[in-house]
């Protein structure tokens, strides 16, 4: 068969495949602590037997973007950001930690702070539960505090502190669930005092719209010119056999 045809079948299944990444992007242009996913396509050399002068298209994802969102202002007391660099830390069902920029928080039933998707909060002495009925004050430290129904302001008791944490971005990892994890072999990160946190607010997700349009159009005329490709390598294909066949 026309290596024609593989060229141009290869170039439109990775273009295809980097569309449903730039369309997941776009998915979460209004989630809160999101981080868009980069998309790349990067040249693979073909090795076999021939001599190594030819090479395929492959779309990569090597990272996300770490910019921070915009900041929104919302006035509820469990609603926080991560100002600057920093992120929140969550328990998995595992035991084990992931990272998120996340922080619409809320309380579980069981009394545990927790992420809107259901995500134990982690303090830096464990997972964080609050007295049921309570209200809490948290501080831009990660300071939190329980205030019991009819208590005075100054009566809040601290319940703990959440565990604020600032690793290196080469050292993280996205997940498919949206969280970010330690990548294989890097140390757990310890408590940052640095990071801070903005109370009464949101961060918002840092995907551009504008720039996510452009390449979702982009992507779509990439995969139609691979697809016209392989239409001419069909065509040729049939003149050559009318050729032969005359």
């Amino acid at each position: 068969m026309d290596r024609m045809i593989y060229i141009g079948m290869g170039g439109a299944k990775q273009a295809m495949e980097q569309q449903a990444s730039v369309a997941n992007n776009m998915a979460n242009v209004s989630t809160p602590g999101f981080r868009a996913q980069i998309n790349n396509f990067r040249a693979v050399p073909v090795v076999g037997d021939e001599v190594a002068t030819r090479a395929m298209v492959v779309a990569t994802t090597p990272g996300a973007d770490m910019r921070s969102g915009p900041l929104m202002a919302t006035g509820r007391a469990l609603d926080v950001a991560v100002s600057g660099d920093g992120w929140l830390t969550v328990q998995m069902p595992d035991g084990s930690e992931a990272y998120t920029r996340v922080g619409n928080l809320q309380v579980g039933a069981d009394g545990q702070l927790m992420t809107m998707n259901g995500r134990p909060l982690l303090g830096e002495a464990g997972p964080l539960v609050v007295p049921p009925g309570s209200s809490l004050v948290l501080t831009a430290e990660g300071k939190v505090s329980a205030l019991g129904a009819g208590n005075p302001a100054g009566g809040a008791a601290e319940v703990g502190r959440l565990k604020l944490v600032n690793p290196a971005a080469t050292d993280l990892e996205r997940g498919d669930d949206g969280l970010f994890r330690m990548q294989a072999g890097a140390a757990t990160p310890q408590a940052d005092p640095k990071v801070k946190l903005l109370t009464g607010t949101l961060e918002g997700s840092n995907v551009n719209p504008v720039e996510v349009m452009v390449a979702m159009i982009a992507n779509a005329r990439r995969f139609e010119m691979q697809m016209k490709t392989v239409q001419t390598a069909e065509s040729n294909d049939q003149q050559a056999n009318k050729l032969l066949s005359s």
